[in-house]
């Protein structure tokens, strides 16, 4: 028979809280070094009213992670990452249900229904680091189906993003993945992504040139197609 534990949604708003540098240990056990701001670098982020960093805690220790924003504006939100520190305890399901909770009352304060969110999503065909997890749960291929199952489609799009280290560097090997909250919906337009992408890495100061040229060529399309994970 399976543990089951308790857990709390506890919020971390800033970086002198117990819980944020057990979070940030647990970022480094699964994600590679350039997917992992540096420790100081999480103080503004942390205040910042429209970042929203959870933690799932169990007996005073953080088993799981989930940061995510919602954007007024646009209507939509987007999930940063999402970490689940032990296998087979409902951590994962844990986390998606609060997260959605959350995130729904914040688009019904805006009087509207949440439109869709974004995910950049590890595509297993183009990088594996799954031999150096600990967690089965957070094994790229696993992350992926799972997200599959949510309602997450992939953008008909070549994805890079600029690297958190902001040294300039492009990073690969995953896709730009969005969940409309409308089945019907199969494609979303061109200008949500362009004005979502530079919102979202406006905090970069040093983008890479692919991530520029892939932002201009986007800039060209009225549309783009979602497609199965």
């Amino acid at each position: 028979m399976k543990e089951v534990i308790s857990l709390d949604y506890n919020r971390i708003t800033n970086i002198e809280d117990p819980l944020f540098k057990k979070m940030h240990n647990l970022m480094q056990e699964v994600f590679p070094p350039e997917e992992v701001l540096e420790f100081e670098l999480w103080a503004e982020p942390l205040e910042d009213p429209d970042i929203r960093v959870f933690v799932a805690v169990n007996e005073g220790e953080v088993v799981g992670a989930t940061e995510y924003r919602y954007y007024v504006d646009w209507n939509i939100a987007m999930t940063d990452f999402t970490i689940i520190g032990r296998d087979g305890q409902g951590i994962g399901p844990f986390l998606a249900k609060n997260r959605l909770k959350d995130l729904t009352q914040l688009a019904n304060e805006n009087g509207k229904e949440l439109f869709g969110m974004f995910a950049e999503i590890y595509n297993p065909n183009l990088v594996d680091h799954s031999e150096s997890l600990k967690i089965k749960s957070m094994n790229p291929l696993v992350r992926r189906e799972v997200l599959s199952h949510l309602g997450y489609k992939r953008l008909d799009i070549s994805y890079v993003h600029p690297s958190w280290k902001n040294d300039g560097e492009a990073v690969s090997g995953l896709d730009l993945g969005f969940m409309p909250f409308n089945e019907s919906t199969t494609e979303i337009e061109a200008d949500l992504v362009v004005n979502f992408l530079t919102t979202y890495y406006s905090v970069l100061t040093n983008k890479p040139s692919l991530w520029v040229d892939m932002v201009e060529e986007l800039k060209n399309k009225e549309k783009i197609s979602l497609l199965p994970l």
